[in-house]
């Protein structure tokens, strides 16, 4: 585990408060789906701090943000998919050659991983909605079909437009 400087940790503060943001202010959220641009946040963090403080990063703007913003109940189950989100991403991108190979697969594998097996087995847990019901799955395949290649390419942008070694460079 990389050595948090002072430098690196206001960074990273800053980047789960604008996480909070886009995620409490910035998105459309209902019971059963949210739909925001949360994940470049989780990107920049993941290229530039890696998996573990990316997830830490994540829990942390879970739980500020449900401090602050709570909507819902608080389901510990959520903190753990902010937590293994930015694990994912920061496998994906961190110390790695930024393609849209890797983009796809890290949009890929979060979305199967979180958002069609742990979210529906987490609202499943609080409702008490059988996990084969409709009102879990409806929005939620509509929603993951619309925005995996949003995210795709937002991210493969991203990759392209920002000077993230250069980031990286000035953090070290």
């Amino acid at each position: 585990m990389e050595k948090l400087t002072t430098r690196k940790m206001a960074i990273l503060a800053l980047l789960v408060a604008v996480e909070v943001v886009l995620t409490h202010q910035f998105a459309i959220q209902t019971q059963f789906i949210r739909i925001g641009f949360s994940f470049i946040v989780v990107f920049v963090m993941a290229v530039l701090f890696g998996p573990l403080w990316t997830g830490i990063g994540g829990v942390l703007a879970d739980l500020i943000g449900m401090a602050l913003f709570a909507k819902g109940a608080f389901f510990i189950g959520f903190t753990f998919n902010a937590f293994l989100g930015g694990v994912i991403y920061g496998l994906f991108f961190y110390n790695k050659k930024l393609t849209w190979l890797h983009c796809l697969g890290a949009v890929v594998c979060n979305t199967v991983i979180i958002n069609l097996m742990l979210t529906p087995l987490w609202l499943s847990i609080m409702y008490n909605i059988p996990l084969d019901s409709w009102a879990i799955w409806s929005v939620r395949l509509v929603k993951t079909a619309i925005m995996v290649p949003i995210e795709v390419i937002i991210l493969t942008i991203m990759t392209r437009a920002l000077p993230m070694a250069y980031f990286k460079r000035q953090l070290s």
